[in-house]
């Protein structure tokens, strides 16, 4: 085998949650986080030498040691000594600075398609704990479907999976840093907070009404003062007739869930201006 193809699924927040900045820097939260229908696309492809080279459909994303896809990769060769090369063509959907994991997905897929094309045998777990030297989020694109996560985000509880739900994701025309919006969090002044384990047992009820009022992300006052259209975005899901809305991760990216796609496919007719929309599914 000289070639690969792998899908890489984007997440979002049902809920996070900020509780104190640790002494490593690091932020520690609780959060839900869900896999959805809405992915990139990876090509792998042996080459020789050992050279890592980034093909990438997205203008905006490196393809150097910035690119997450490229960092797996380099981590896999230097961890087990691969004596080959390796081409990465990624075909984006996930956009990227969306708070979506769009890199983090990516990485983690290129984790599992080097352990395949070189025979590691590595097990799931292995590829996580690897997962975890990339970024916090690329342990749980490993895993996948409904997860809590503390920690950095990398220590995750597998949760029984959501019902199914259709999911209008509105991307406005901007990326947001995930770094800038945690170095302005002042985590004392947070004036609402998730309540998780009401979500847990929403989730484990099957309850679509439960989790959509459940839905909370403390990151939103933050990005929501850098970016006040956003709040406008979340009204307007809302209005559209989403059960509930919230943004993802640090943003930008706001979400809302439906009952059905074609309630979703209505809701998108009017799109705010110079937004883009993706119409996809809890997975």
């Amino acid at each position: 085998m000289d070639k690969v193809e792998l899908e890489a699924r984007a997440k979002i927040n049902l809920t996070l949650d900020v509780l104190y900045k640790r002494p490593d820097g690091y932020h520690e939260v609780e959060m839900i986080m869900q896999t959805i229908s809405l992915k990139d696309r990876i090509v792998i492809t042996l080459l020789p030498g050992r050279d890592i080279r980034i093909v990438n459909s997205c203008r905006e994303l490196p393809d150097g040691e910035d690119n997450l896809a490229f960092k797996a990769a380099k981590l896999m060769m230097d961890e087990f000594g691969l004596d080959a090369g390796v081409e990465i063509k990624l075909f984006k959907e996930i956009p990227i600075a969306a708070g979506l994991a769009g890199g983090s997905a990516d990485a983690a897929a290129v984790l599992e398609g080097l352990n395949e094309l070189f025979g590691l045998r590595l097990s799931k777990e292995a590829l996580m704990r690897l997962g975890e030297r990339i970024g916090a989020d690329v342990p749980f694109c490993s895993m996948g479907g409904t997860a809590l996560a503390r920690g950095k985000g990398e220590q995750l509880t597998p949760l029984p999976p959501v019902p199914p739900m259709s999911l209008l994701l509105v991307k406005p025309p901007f990326a947001v840093s995930t770094k800038e919006v945690y170095s302005r969090l002042n985590i004392k002044s947070i004036k609402k907070r998730p309540d998780t384990e009401a979500v847990i047992k929403s989730i484990e009820k099957g309850d679509v009404d439960g989790i959509s009022q459940g839905l909370c992300n403390v990151l939103e006052e933050v990005t929501f003062a850098q970016h006040p259209e956003l709040e406008i975005i979340k009204a307007w899901l809302v209005e559209r007739g989403a059960l509930g809305s919230l943004m993802s991760g640090s943003g930008p990216t706001v979400y809302g869930i439906f009952e059905n796609r074609r309630d979703a496919e209505r809701a998108a007719v009017s799109v705010p201006p110079g937004c883009r929309i993706f119409i996809t599914q809890v997975d």
